[in-house]
């Protein structure tokens, strides 16, 4: 891990995360718990934030009984609107003195059997979930991630964005308006980072799709072929701290075999 300025936290050189403040968004869902708890096993303070205050609360108690003195805390919040949304950002940095990361993983799918049957209420929904949070998020914590050293906004997305299905046409178009989105993200940091190279970076992790252990509990003959499990995600998300900031800002993090 590179050193980070004297504002945010020091890397120690193996992957460590001891001492920065990370910020999960959807932090209920597999994934979100996921994160969250391979975070705090890291030894990132966390800050979760979901819609859904009982299965947040769940996913918090768990960390919190994985790693005893794991610093985790769980706000209920709405992206889908700015002012809560920067309100969130706001308060974390002025309770932990400085934000590292903001993991976005807010999701949802809506899908037809074929690109003449798409519903356009699909398009509404999936509009909001995964567009505007994006948006939200990003605009809230911008300043907080550069002011970091080390900071890190990440976006999981879909191999669908890249190569969409006649099915999904809603959903890959919110996924790759969503990735549109954060690569300027990128770009602002990069611009704001000029010769010295930027001081935080956004990026996208890309899966075809993702399992957890209840799915394959609940289909227990099913393959999941291609498919990321949570963990190993929740994996990679922590990993992009250990790579210069440079080499992450504005990529695509390939989880899944490019299309």
């Amino acid at each position: 891990m590179t050193s980070t300025t004297a504002r945010g936290y020091q890397g120690n050189g193996n992957g460590s995360l001891e001492g920065s403040v990370v910020a999960v968004a959807g932090a209920a869902g597999p994934a979100g718990a996921a994160a969250v708890l391979h975070l705090a096993e890291e030894g990132a303070t966390v800050v979760a934030a979901d819609a859904d205050a009982e299965r947040l609360a769940q996913a918090v108690d768990a960390a919190r009984f994985a790693h005893g003195g794991a610093s985790v805390t769980g706000d209920t919040v709405d992206l889908l609107d700015l002012g809560a949304a920067q309100e969130w950002a706001s308060r974390t940095e002025k309770e932990f003195g400085r934000v590292d990361g903001l993991v976005h993983l807010v999701g949802g799918w809506r899908g037809s059997r074929s690109f003449a049957e798409t519903d356009l209420a699909d398009w509404d929904a999936l509009h909001s979930l995964l567009i505007r949070t994006v948006q939200h998020t990003s605009l809230a914590f911008e300043g907080a991630l550069k002011r970091s050293g080390n900071g890190r906004f990440l976006l999981v997305s879909a191999a669908g964005a890249t190569k969409p299905t006649a099915g999904n046409a809603a959903y890959c178009a919110a996924k790759a308006a969503a990735e549109a989105w954060t690569l300027a993200l990128a770009d602002s940091f990069r611009k704001a980072g000029g010769d010295a190279g930027p001081s935080a970076a956004a990026a996208i992790l890309v899966v075809k799709a993702l399992v957890s252990e209840q799915m394959r509990a609940d289909r227990p003959n099913a393959k999941f072929a291609g498919f990321t499990d949570v963990s190993e995600l929740a994996e990679a998300i922590a990993g992009t701290w250990s790579t210069p900031t440079e080499e992450v800002n504005g990529n695509r993090l390939w989880l899944t075999p490019k299309p």
